[in-house]
């Protein structure tokens, strides 16, 4: 049997701030800047809390734009887990500027976001699992054509260059990067995440409490 929170895992959150007209902008039109932000608040922590009960290692916060923000000190105080600033231009220099620091010291980097609230700590063992058996990179693929997440026992530059990020096509030119490195990969099934107004009142029907009262003229 393979074992979790052996110590060679480390599970890299990735968020932005709940600051208006930073988060979730294309949620806006339906839930305003406030309440789009206020959603983000409430993501953020569910992925935490997540990420947390997998028990796959230690869990780390990387903030957008920097760690300096109340909430992610408010976080990083309640729930244990470290701060870091996210550093690069686009979104693929940030996660492999925190990959490579990862896989500097520990085996397996789990890089995840918090638009998913249908991932659970199965998944994230699953990944794991994945890893510890050989695997070079797992995906947790996107209903729309990104990805929930990504996990990685070793990282390449050329794994996210080019890559047209927040468009439907980042999952298929991540694996073609994949092929072309010769990376051993495997890839759990898909599953939706809330970047669209449809994506909000679909889910929305499904987990109550985070929509609840987003705004102050509705509540989804």
């Amino acid at each position: 049997m393979l074992d979790t929170n052996n110590g060679n895992t480390r599970l890299l959150v990735f968020a932005k701030a709940p600051e208006p007209g930073l988060a979730k902008t294309r949620l806006m039109p339906l839930l305003g800047a406030e309440g789009a932000a206020r959603l983000q608040a409430r993501l953020t922590r569910r992925a935490l809390v997540t990420a947390l009960a997998a028990n796959v290692g230690q869990v780390e916060l990387w903030c957008a734009p920097d760690a300096g923000h109340a909430f992610f000190a408010a976080l990083s105080a309640e729930l244990g887990v470290a701060l870091h600033g996210q550093c690069g231009g686009d979104l693929g220099e940030k996660i492999l500027h925190a990959a490579r620091m990862t896989l500097a010291q520990e085996r397996y980097a789990l890089i995840m976001g918090t638009d998913c609230p249908r991932l659970t700590p199965g998944h994230l063992r699953q990944v794991q699992h994945d890893l510890q058996g050989g695997r070079d990179a797992v995906l947790i693929p996107a209903e729309d054509g990104g990805y929930v997440l990504l996990g990685l026992a070793r990282v390449s530059p050329a794994l996210f260059a080019g890559v047209d990020w927040g468009s439907g096509r980042v999952l298929q030119q991540t694996r073609e990067r994949l092929a072309d490195l010769d990376f051993k990969t495997s890839a759990l099934d898909p599953l939706p995440d809330v970047d669209r107004p449809e994506d909000c009142l679909a889910l929305g029907r499904e987990y109550p409490l985070i929509w609840h009262n987003l705004t102050s003229e509705e509540s989804l």
